[in-house]
């Protein structure tokens, strides 16, 4: 199969006309790039997980252009979904609700809950509108690092997708915040960039100690996931990162530290990818560096971010790539 990278602003309508024959589109987000499939059509959504090797135990999110179409995917939607819709949607952020009869459990990996986002994207959502809700895991190989642009979807799914929409880079880089309102209290199963602080003025109290792993309701929960094909590992301190850096560099191996342009000057002439600045810089880049690290070198070594709030919710992709090694 031959795989074209297209601009979004002109493929839209091509992208449509694959979705509703059937396949799949790859499309952009401001999280990261998404793998999308007709949500009602189990044989299409069966498509992603050969495409991506990804195991069928995983579920998958619901992408909707507005908030009426809910109706098609989910029942017995609490208010609370319309308090967050209101403040967070179209933004990162995924409900789990009841599943409805119309979603497949192909989708929802046999369980009888259901992802539901809108993504801050107006290609997306045209998309959505012009085709179906779309069930989408980000557009990488099972496992691998999450793709921010086009070219890291390219270089993951070449051959195994027709089309691939380019929207730019993501803005914001991390995988949506998951919270499930069908637990007594809402849960955060997957932290993001909107924080249990922010959520907790819609619904009052959140819990983020929620894991289900026998019937996973949401992705990235029972797998390594974001991981570099290259040994990994998170540091906990810049200075702690030096001296890891230079123990496996007298050992033979090619270092390189991903971290903040704040620490500079105790990195000095030691290989080093840019996160940026701020904390926001960071979760925006972590996916890009992680990219280019794995190409040319061999060992990656990654800065801790130890604050809340966002911090914690990148830290979460972060222990993820590096199999919870650190150092």
């Amino acid at each position: 199969m031959v795989t074209e990278i297209k601009n979004a602003n002109i493929a839209i309508d091509e992208a449509a006309a694959l979705i509703k024959r059937g396949e799949l589109v790859v499309f952009p987000t401001e999280t990261v790039y998404g793998l999308g499939a007709n949500a009602f059509d189990s044989k299409a959504v069966a498509k992603i997980f050969k495409a991506k090797g990804r195991p069928q135990d995983n579920p998958l999110i619901v992408h909707i252009s507005s908030i009426d179409e809910v109706n098609e995917i989910a029942v017995d939607i609490p208010s609370d979904f319309y308090k967050l819709a209101e403040k967070f949607m179209p933004g990162p952020l995924t409900v789990i609700l009841k599943k409805g009869d119309k979603i497949p459990y192909a989708v929802t990996a046999g369980g009888e809950t259901v992802g539901v986002r809108m993504p801050n994207n107006a290609y997306a959502r045209e998309l959505i509108a012009k085709s179906y809700p779309l069930a989408a895991p980000s557009a990488n190989r099972s496992k691998h690092i999450s793709p921010t642009t086009a070219q890291h979807v390219y270089e993951d799914l070449n051959g195994e997708i027709s089309l691939i929409l380019d929207g730019g880079a993501c803005s914001v880089g991390i995988e949506s915040t998951v919270l499930d309102l069908t637990s007594d209290v809402p849960t955060i199963l997957r932290p993001g960039a909107v924080t249990a602080e922010m959520l907790l003025d819609i619904v009052g109290k959140v819990s983020e100690n929620g894991k289900i792993i026998k019937v996973a309701k949401a992705p990235g929960m029972k797998y390594t996931h974001y991981a570099p094909i290259k040994e990994t590992v998170s540091a906990k301190s810049i200075d702690s990162a030096v001296s890891e850096y230079d123990r496996v560099r007298a050992e033979g191996k090619s270092p390189v530290i991903v971290a903040r342009d704040i620490y500079r000057d105790k990195v000095q002439d030691r290989a080093q990818i840019s996160l940026g600045v701020t904390a926001e810089d960071y979760t925006r880049n972590i996916y890009g560096a992680l990219h280019e690290a794995e190409k040319s070198y061999d060992y990656i070594i990654i800065e801790e971010l130890h604050g809340g709030g966002l911090e914690t919710s990148v830290m979460n992709r972060v222990t993820k790539a590096a199999g919870g090694k650190s150092v």
